[in-house]
């Protein structure tokens, strides 16, 4: 069973871990309308399509292409839920229906998500902010103590370090939660001291 993770007067996010690399998935409920998004169709397809039908979802939405995020997009796609990804780690999914592009809203309900391209975890990878809320989901981007890994194939630290700062530190508020791919949430402002430290230490 999923726990309402977060909830204000307009949304709930519902939140389950899954799989062997304990994958976070997030579902993101509008509570005028009933609909929601999935993010990140990890692992344990059973399990998120029960998610799926008691919570309203009406798409999927992929952070990036790693193989543990991305488990239980066939089985969804199977059951007639739209999976959405970045065009550049679209290669990296068995099957998808369409692109995500930069800066462009989702609408899910009456509530709003920005997409914000953040390269470096991989080529391709996205977060999502909530409009209206102090939210923004931001897949294995950006972590309590640091950036996603980049020594996979397609990962670039500066790049990743430039998303972090561009992106997510510069223009979101202090108070923002954000909640990454795995493990704990954390706020942009008890992550943005230490972005120096991070890049003098290189991961």
């Amino acid at each position: 069973m999923s726990t309402v993770h977060f909830e204000d007067g307009r949304a709930e996010i519902h939140k389950v871990v899954v799989g062997p690399m304990d994958n976070n998935v997030f579902v993101l409920r509008c509570k005028s309308t009933g609909e929601a998004v999935l993010i990140d169709a990890a692992n344990e397809h059973e399990r998120l399509l029960d998610l799926c039908r008691r919570l309203g979802v009406r798409k999927v939405l992929e952070t990036h292409g790693h193989w543990d995020h991305i488990q239980a997009v066939p089985a969804v796609r199977d059951a007639g839920y739209d999976v959405g990804v970045t065009a550049a780690d679209a290669g990296m999914l068995p099957s998808y229906d369409f692109v995500l592009e930069d800066e462009s809203v989702i609408e899910v309900g009456d509530l709003r998500l920005t997409t914000i391209h953040t390269p470096g975890h991989t080529p391709g990878s996205m977060c999502f902010r909530l409009e209206g809320s102090p939210v923004v989901f931001s897949g294995d981007t950006l972590f309590p103590g640091g950036p996603g890994a980049t020594k996979f194939p397609g990962g670039d630290f500066g790049a990743i370090i430039e998303s972090i700062e561009t992106r997510l530190f510069s223009p979101l508020p202090a108070d923002t939660v954000v909640m990454p791919g795995h493990g704990d949430d954390t706020t942009i402002g008890r992550e943005r001291p230490h972005l120096q430290e991070w890049i003098d230490r290189g991961w």
